[in-house]
């Protein structure tokens, strides 16, 4: 297949669409299943290149969960702890710990569950049984993957009455160096960002504690990788394996920070007794119950403790997750990794940073404050490394 025709592109009234190769050769995949669309790709040849790549650094399978042209998460395939299955939603999954490949999915689409809300997947590895009954089940746009098992294929083709779409991308496919795009007719060219992250970019400790333990190496790279693929400005946390918040194209890097530190926060919090406890009615549905558990723990628009509401959800009125509650909770939290594709240029990064419990960080470095900075680490005993390279992805 040389091209392929889409519906249209990123808007319906963008058409003709299509992608093809810009030298006339075929195209590096197969469309096994449905009509992937102009973003659908963009999401799929993205989170590709990602769970690729950590397959490649840290040696063990990756999945990601996708939601326009930026990841909600990466991981890989630890086993998940009790408490983590339940907060993720597969506490019901029969043989999760012996597939590595459903382990590091149940991680990505259990960070983030509202942002992973009709999510593109992108696995490292052929898709497996167990990994197609946990993406059956949830809303989602598609898959790309080296391969799928013939029943892995058929659970999914199931999806959607059908329409589910599954890609399959030939893993030896190599891309031109080149890389090219246009922007309002004009276009540019580039050298395609081939750097490779791995543990010698961390080697670089700047901070009087020069501790970096395995799994907080295994933890920034995951988080590097991660931002390699968001649209910058971005900051992720990252830990056990798994990226657990992303803070994707602000404009300021302390929003980034905070934005990408609510979602850790949140994550962590899911994991908490009394929202792992919370008595949902047995009817309420699984993105229902992410939405509840959202404003639960972050008080959003609706307080759905309160009289008169939380019966529409719950079979008793639960007690509220107080902000004294959350805030002890997190502060017994430490080990988090850091990872910004650009320097700080202020502290303030590291004070909100600390709250989500960052031990570890690695950033390029380079800002006229690097000094400020590595004094507010040294303040809080974290571990920073300087990169030298920056991340920045549009």
């Amino acid at each position: 297949m040389k091209e392929f025709e889409l519906k249209y592109g990123c808007n319906p009234n963008q058409k003709p669409a299509k992608i093809y190769m810009h030298d006339g050769s075929e195209l590096p995949i197969k469309i096994l299943c449905g009509r992937p669309g102009y973003i659908n790709f963009l999401d799929a040849f993205n989170s590709w290149q990602l769970v690729k790549e950590i397959k490649e650094a840290l040696g063990m399978p990756a999945a990601t969960s996708f939601k326009h042209v930026s990841p909600t998460s990466a991981a890989v395939g630890n086993p998940l702890s009790a408490k983590l299955k339940k907060a993720c939603f597969v506490d019901d999954i029969e043989g999760l710990d012996d597939s590595p490949l459903a382990c590091a999915y149940a991680r990505a689409r259990g960070t983030d569950r509202m942002s992973s809300f009709g999510d593109w997947i992108a696995l490292s590895d052929v898709c497996d049984v167990t990994t197609a009954k946990l993406i059956k089940r949830e809303i989602s746009d598609g898959v790309i993957a080296p391969g799928y098992e013939p029943e892995a294929l058929e659970i999914l083709k199931s999806k959607r009455n059908g329409n589910y779409n599954i890609v399959e991308i030939d893993p030896n496919y190599r891309p031109d160096p080149q890389e090219r795009k246009q922007v309002f007719g004009i276009t540019f060219e580039q050298g395609r960002n081939e750097f490779k992250i791995n543990e010698e970019l961390l080697a670089n400790l700047v901070t009087e504690n020069k501790e970096l333990p395995d799994s907080a190496k295994r933890d920034l790279i995951i988080a590097l990788i991660t931002l390699k693929y968001t649209q910058s400005n971005s900051v992720c946390y990252a830990v056990d394996g798994q990226a657990i918040g992303v803070g994707a194209g602000q404009q300021s890097r302390i929003h980034c920070t905070r934005l990408a530190g609510t979602k850790a926060d949140t994550w962590q919090l899911r994991q908490y007794d009394k929202v792992l406890n919370l008595p949902f009615k047995p009817t309420l549905s699984r993105p229902d119950r992410d939405n509840v558990i959202d404003g639960y723990i972050n008080k959003n628009e609706e307080d759905v403790c309160k009289d008169g509401i939380w019966q529409k959800y719950f079979t008793e009125q639960p007690e509220p997750l107080t902000k004294e509650e959350a805030d002890a909770y997190l502060a017994t939290l430490s080990g988090v990794a850091l990872g910004s594709d650009a320097f700080f240029p202020f502290d303030d990064n590291i004070e909100r940073a600390k709250k989500s419990g960052v031990s570890f960080i690695a950033e390029p470095g380079g800002s006229i404050r690097d000094d400020v900075v590595i004094e507010c680490c040294n303040k809080y005993g974290i571990a920073m490394a300087f990169t030298g390279m920056r991340l920045f992805h549009h």
